[in-house]
């Protein structure tokens, strides 16, 4: 009997250092920490298509939306006029559009946006640690981020439309308090 209790305390204790040594991947795991609506923001550092460093903190005091995307993604390039758009028609009320690429060549990025006329920022995340920091799995997402750096909304999938984003950045200008959801 003895020899069996040491082997599943064996056994629990090889998981527990498994499951410790997990976060140490964090480069290469899936996205798993979706920020809740109401929490602040983590910063980052990303370089955009000019190989110029950006940061979300340069960008307080705006209304953010932060979109994760990649070229071959239909749904991002079918929502990307819409958030065209939406930042030319609100660029001026203190709204702006950060489009993170996810793991794709400079290149074909550039060439993209090009071909399209997209004047928003776009930066590189080339080894997929924003998009992780974010919660992402799957393309694409986007977050919308208050002028305090707060999340405020996040949408999974091609859901974007010229009125979904100016209502969102109504809301958010209006600073409506946030809606918890309705128990029955």
């Amino acid at each position: 009997m003895r020899p069996r209790k040491t082997n599943a305390v064996f056994m629990g204790l090889v998981l527990l250092a498994a499951l410790t040594a997990l976060p140490a991947l964090d480069g290469w795991s899936m996205g798993s920490r979706v920020p809740a609506v109401g929490m602040q923001a983590e910063d980052f550092r990303l370089t955009d298509l000019a190989g110029k460093e950006q940061s979300l903190s340069q960008y307080r005091g705006k209304i953010v939306l932060l979109n994760f995307w990649a070229t071959w993604c239909k749904p991002c390039t079918t929502e990307m006029p819409a958030m065209q758009a939406s930042f030319d028609k609100l660029h001026d009320k203190g709204f702006v559009v950060i489009a993170v690429n996810e793991l794709e060549d400079d290149a074909r990025v550039r060439e993209h946006i090009k071909q399209y006329g997209h004047t928003f920022p776009v930066l590189m995340d080339r080894d997929n640690k924003v998009a992780n920091q974010f919660g992402v799995f799957g393309l694409p997402v986007s977050v919308f981020i208050d002028q305090e750096g707060r999340v405020q909304e996040y949408l999974k999938g091609g859901l974007l439309t010229e009125q979904k984003i100016e209502e969102i950045v109504a809301r958010i200008q209006k600073k409506e308090p946030l809606k918890a959801a309705a128990l029955r």
